[in-house]
């Protein structure tokens, strides 16, 4: 009995079936009955495959759960990830020769033809385990994913998952390239990231368009900005409030507007700013600016292409930092509305651990934002990458 007095219902597992019993004092009420298929099905190691040769039972298998690949004559032919999957499950003997396989003669197997084997299997597990049916792809991806009530022979599949391991690395180039092919077949892309613990953590990844609803202002009089070492002061009151109120550039400091580097250099390279040294009194141009940035930050130049970009879909750009990332971006009026996204300014060739992945998108589903990945490449192209954690 349960802490309320309640009947507590207990399992029992057999060698073909699963159990859900309730105790009625000198009787037990069977309440559930999941019946598997024989155990004394049985599969032959063949390479790297396992072959089951008996046609009904082959039929039975594939009809019960679309595993496998029929082949001629009525036989079927599992990968090891399925045959080791129904090995657990107990719907299925493996044998090599005269001997049967336990689950790690199985599991060691597969390891030696796959280095990858543990991870994928566990994937693919959970995948199962989640009431869908999947199938190796043996191309780009890990698996291909059906729909909920989808099978091979009536739909196509839905997802292409990728199995990874926490320790792997992240690789933005790799997935941008399986994004691309992904969009052609039209398949969503879906990262299965294992932990230590075998737990496993889907990311859904998407490419991105972010746009904003701010226009782009027109050059009238430049106004005058001071670069004091770390910013750009503007003390104009009227052209300080031009700029912070027209298009939210800074941050108002009484009646100064106080600028960041790479708002004061996108400013310069558009004609709305001039520049002069506050020591000296000098006027500066914007590359002198910029060569003073980058002593300090040294992705300066990667962060104001993706400034640059960014202002020109419209949307107003402001630090990251509080946030962990280089940017926020808001579509409209930051007095109205928070910042939909988080960016991070990332160079081609990008590579990075999944554990920091995984922070910046749970710290950015924490806020209620979305992280992007602005790619900028060598030829100053622009690609976004969007990353969500989900439950498929």
């Amino acid at each position: 009995m349960d802490e309320n007095g309640a009947e507590r219902p207990s399992f029992w597992t057999g060698s073909n079936s699963f159990f859900i019993l309730r105790d009625l004092g000198r009787n037990t009420e069977i309440i559930f009955q999941s019946s598997a298929v024989s155990v004394t099905m049985a599969g032959q190691v063949v390479d790297d495959h396992v072959i089951i040769e008996d046609q009904s039972e082959s039929s039975q298998i594939y009809n019960r759960g679309w595993y496998g690949t029929p082949q001629s004559g009525g036989s079927l032919k599992l990968d090891l990830i399925e045959a080791l999957y129904l090995l657990e499950t107990e719907r299925l003997i493996v044998k090599t020769g005269d001997s049967t396989l336990g689950f790690m003669d199985l599991m060691r197997l597969g390891n030696k033809i796959d280095k990858n084997f543990e991870i994928r299997y566990l994937v693919y597990r959970d995948l199962r385990s989640r009431g869908y049916i999947v199938k190796s792809d043996g191309g780009m991806a890990d698996f291909r994913v059906f729909p909920r009530g989808g099978s091979p022979s009536k739909t196509p599949s839905k997802w292409w998952v990728f199995a990874l391991s926490e320790r792997s690395l992240f690789d933005l180039d790799a997935i941008l390239a399986s994004l691309a092919s992904g969009k052609g077949l039209r398949k969503e892309l879906l990262l299965a990231i294992v932990d230590e613990e075998g737990d496993v953590t889907y990311y859904e990844i998407r490419q991105a368009s972010p746009a904003g609803k701010m226009r782009k202002a027109k050059a009238d009089q430049a106004a005058e900005g001071f670069f004091t070492g770390d910013r750009v002061i503007v003390s104009d009151p009227s052209a300080a409030k031009a700029l912070h109120e027209g298009q939210f550039y800074g941050r108002l400091l009484g009646d100064k507007l106080q600028l960041s580097l790479i708002e004061a250099s996108y400013l310069a390279d558009s004609g709305h700013l001039v520049l002069r040294n506050a020591r000296t009194g000098r006027p500066m141009d914007a590359e002198q600016l910029k060569r003073h940035a980058r002593k300090t930050q040294r992705d300066f130049d990667l962060r104001l292409k993706a400034y640059e970009d960014l202002r020109k879909r419209g949307l107003i750009v402001k630090t990251g930092f509080k946030y962990g990332s280089h940017f926020r971006a808001y579509e409209g009026d930051p007095n109205k509305m928070h910042a939909r996204f988080l960016i991070h300014a990332v160079p081609d060739g990008y590579i990075a651990f999944w554990p920091e992945i995984s922070r910046a998108i749970r710290l950015a589903h924490g806020v209620r934002k979305e992280i992007l990945f602005c790619k900028v490449g060598d030829d100053d192209e622009v690609e976004y990458v969007k990353l969500m954690r989900c439950r498929p």
